[in-house]
């Protein structure tokens, strides 16, 4: 009861399939909901769902919108990935006060808190992050093109292709296989579809996988120990430990435990919380550093 009142705090974490905003006033937490906000591979897109979110977090909590552009904002978006894009989101969005990271950082203080440890965040897309003694390292995140390990998106992809040299007979059928065939209406269906399809069309075939894995299909299986090397490595790139935390978070990050090495397996946590606490938490970290 003696405590004083918080500063109110907007948070804003976007990722590839969505964009979460909220307010937090010192007493409680407004949240909204909207599309995809990646600004690599979109940034028009991202600025639209974020401009949308704006003006729901400012109905639901009966603000005006100006009002939210005087609240100190921390803004984590996948596809950050140089000064270059930063400063045109700086100049889009419409706070005062803003800082502006990639998705990494609102991730791994959401699943960690302050604690040692290491998160693989496996969604749409990927990346890998480790925070010891207060300093945070990460790797990945670099995209569908050039990254993305282990992400719903090399899933989906991994399985289309994989479908597909199992028709030139390099590796054998299976029912993951022939399910894919049948939905894409054949080969045909498959390469017509991977000729325009973006990173989220890709990765809504992960659950398709990750399913068929669970059931013991020799190539969903395949693909997830594929993934799950991945993750191995890159987790020892960014300083993992042996007995530090490992949080797999992200839509399929959970669905890679039983894949992953004995050590690994020892050390998986649940996370703390959500992207959108971590978010919460930096905002307010920023906050208490802008000069009065």
């Amino acid at each position: 009861m003696g405590e004083s009142r918080k500063s109110p705090v907007i948070a804003i974490d976007g990722g590839g399939t969505r964009c979460r905003l909220a307010l937090d006033d010192g007493m409680s937490i407004v949240a909204v909901e909207t599309g995809p906000a990646n600004v690599s591979t979109d940034l028009d897109g991202a600025l639209n769902e974020i401009s949308t979110g704006l003006g729901s977090l400012a109905e639901r909590a009966g603000l005006k919108p100006e009002t939210l552009s005087r609240i100190p904002a921390f803004v984590g978006l996948a596809g950050m990935t140089g000064e270059t894009i930063s400063e045109k989101l700086r100049a889009a969005l419409p706070f005062a006060h803003v800082r502006i990271e990639d998705d990494r950082a609102a991730a791994l203080r959401g699943a960690l808190g302050l604690a040692d440890g290491a998160i693989a965040h496996c969604g749409t897309g990927s990346f890998f992050a480790a925070q010891c003694r207060g300093t945070m390292r990460c790797a990945g995140g670099w995209g569908p093109a050039l990254g993305d390990e282990a992400s719903a998106h090399f899933v989906g992809k991994a399985a289309l292709g994989t479908t597909l040299k199992g028709i030139d007979g390099q590796c054998p059928a299976s029912p993951l296989a022939e399910r894919i065939l049948t939905d894409f209406e054949g080969t045909e269906g498959i390469v017509r579809f991977a000729g325009s399809a973006g990173p989220s069309e890709f990765g809504a075939l992960a659950p398709l996988v990750t399913e068929f894995a669970k059931q013991g299909d020799a190539l969903a299986e395949h693909i997830m120990r594929s993934g799950a090397q991945d993750i191995s490595a890159m987790l020892q790139v960014v300083g993992w430990n042996n007995g530090q935390p490992i949080c797999l978070t992200g839509g399929i990050g959970a669905c890679y435990a039983p894949y992953l090495p004995a050590d690994m397996q020892s050390d998986l946590t649940s996370p703390l919380d959500e992207p959108l606490a971590g978010a919460l938490s930096l905002a307010a970290e920023f906050a208490q550093a802008i000069p009065a």
